[in-house]
């Protein structure tokens, strides 16, 4: 299970204090922009539009999740020299479920997209609402039943919220990059590749089209950028903070670290904001939806846009 950096027998105390300033000055506008943008997506899925689709699925748990994430930001910062308690606990549980169920919905959402644009045919067969609904349902049980059950474990090893105080290395800290970044990225790169690919094979016929498949290969190449910028550092960090735990580095080098991971995961954080730009509106959906309140006008439907 992934954890903040270790504070403890760090050589400058003024670090924290610059860290502690960082998130208040960047958490306080995410907080604020990520609550508004999420849950004004989360009413135009819910409200505005009338077709499920499997994007839209996939959209709404995605605003959802990131939704609820916003909410531990403020909460991250009281806790954050408080001593491991229940509420502590559930925090740490909120806050990790929704980031991780966040970059496991992109994920499936690039998968989504693989097959309805590489396999159109069985596609039909394959894809459906009803069984994105039954994906999203089992990406938060895993969630929720790994995160919370290792929370559970790690009570006794630690002593302040979202740090990890012991210094030995952690295999669960280690799995994280792996389960957490490695593989969710590998299948984003793929999908993203190989749509983009099939994407500039496809014949155009009018102009129109031409400019929406040139829009939808921005719009993969938006969000896999997105995905690495935010989520690349922080298990780079991680990692390095494994290493060093493992070789047992001095308290200079374990400073230098803490400091990467801390600021690392302010960037990681941005994601719940960014989600939103890149993936609600940019949904055709979402736009069909967002004119309507103002002009009523209705787009025409467009075969490469519905699966983004």
């Amino acid at each position: 299970m992934i954890q903040e950096p270790n504070n403890n027998g760090h050589c400058n105390t003024n670090q924290s204090q610059i860290v502690y300033l960082t998130e208040i000055i960047v958490y306080v506008p995410i907080f604020l922009f990520g609550l508004f943008l999420n849950a004004f997506a989360l009413w135009v899925f819910c409200c505005r539009l009338g077709k499920w689709t499997e994007t839209r699925v996939y959209m709404t748990n995605l605003a959802l999740s990131d939704c609820l994430f916003v909410f531990t930001l403020p909460l991250k910062l009281i806790y954050r020299t408080q001593a491991v308690t229940v509420p502590c606990l559930i925090l740490e549980c909120a806050y990790f479920i929704n980031r991780y169920t966040s970059v496991f919905l992109i994920t499936i959402t690039a998968v989504d997209r693989y097959i309805a644009i590489r396999y159109p045919l069985q596609a039909k067969n394959i894809r459906s609402p009803v069984k994105s609904a039954v994906v999203c349902g089992v990406i938060w049980t895993l969630m929720i039943s790994i995160l919370c059950a290792t929370k559970l474990l790690e009570r006794q090893e630690r002593g302040i919220c979202f740090r990890k105080a012991e210094k030995q290395p952690s295999v669960s800290l280690f799995t994280s990059v792996i389960w957490g970044f490695l593989i969710p990225l590998t299948i984003l790169s793929f999908c993203s590749i190989e749509v983009t690919k099939k994407l500039k094979k496809k014949k155009k016929i009018h102009l129109h089209e031409t400019r929406m498949i040139q829009k939808a290969i921005r719009i993969i190449r938006a969000n896999i950028t997105v995905f690495v910028i935010c989520f690349l550092p922080l298990h780079v960090a991680i990692f390095v903070q494994f290493v060093a735990d493992y070789a047992n580095a001095s308290c200079t080098y374990r400073d230098k670290i803490a400091i990467f991971l801390d600021f690392a995961g302010i960037l990681a954080n941005t994601n719940c904001c960014l989600d939103a730009i890149c993936y609600y509106f940019v949904n055709k959906e979402f736009q069909e939806a967002s004119m309507e309140l103002t002009t009523k006008y209705q787009s025409s439907e467009q075969e490469v846009s519905d699966t983004f």
